[in-house]
């Protein structure tokens, strides 16, 4: 009996790929930057793992700094919002509000930094602007202090995270700590009298305890600032 090889299998037979989506594009970044990191998410490594050509992706993402804005709202879902509703003093409540922002970013490294450049415009950025602005109105700041101090509230939370997720990355940021701490220890008094009376001071305080105080200053610094100028910002 003559063997036969199997006929072929056209290609109509073979299971449909999924549809792309925006959604699904962004589910699947996100599950990249988790097992593989932010720099890995790119729209080559994002076509590769969803089985289509680089091309496909511009329909839905224009580009990669996008796609990582894209990543960064879908983590902000995270940041638990519930102070903005909660009873209590309206700036503990702001404080716990942005402590928890600050740290869904230090769960995520690359995007603490990222997030500095990146401009989120989806639904959970919104949500999370959206209780920032209300706890602000609760403590009576006019239109104009809000908007602008939202600003400094976010950029301040941002860039602690950035500077967190730096410190802890490197195996060589920890040496570059060490080493900072021995500069202002062992500063001239007479050249440097201000950092030699205050080096144990300069160093002092949790991570933790430096956030909350800096969240402090500036919600104090916001409500007592002079009214704001209302011209619109340019891009």
């Amino acid at each position: 009996m003559t063997a036969h090889s199997p006929a072929p299998r056209s290609r109509r037979e073979r299971p449909a790929k999924p549809a792309l989506t925006r959604d699904g594009i962004v589910d699947t970044a996100v599950g990249l930057m988790r097992t593989e990191g932010l720099d890995r998410v790119t729209m080559r490594r994002l076509a590769q793992e969803l089985d289509t050509g680089p091309a496909s992706l511009y329909v839905y993402v224009r580009n990669t700094a996008e796609l990582h804005a894209a990543v960064l709202d879908r983590l902000l879902g995270e940041v638990d919002l519930s102070p903005a509703d909660a009873s209590g003093d309206w700036r503990e409540r702001l404080i716990r509000l942005l402590t928890s922002y600050v740290e869904v970013l230090f769960e995520h490294p690359a995007l603490a930094r990222a997030a500095l450049a990146a401009r989120p415009s989806g639904e959970n950025y919104l949500e999370l602007v959206e209780a920032i602005l209300a706890l602000l109105a609760e403590g009576g700041l006019t239109p104009e202090q809000a908007s602008w101090g939202l600003d400094l509230l976010l950029q301040f939370a941002t860039a602690s995270a950035a500077e967190h997720s730096t410190r802890g990355e490197t195996p060589e940021a920890q040496d570059d700590w060490d080493a900072l701490t021995r500069a202002l220890l062992d500063a001239s008094p007479d050249r440097h009298p201000q950092i030699a009376a205050l080096g144990a001071v300069l160093l002092a305080g949790t991570g933790e305890a430096r956030l909350t105080w800096g969240f402090q200053v500036l919600i104090s610094g916001i409500q007592a600032a002079p009214e704001p100028p209302t011209t619109p910002r340019t891009p």
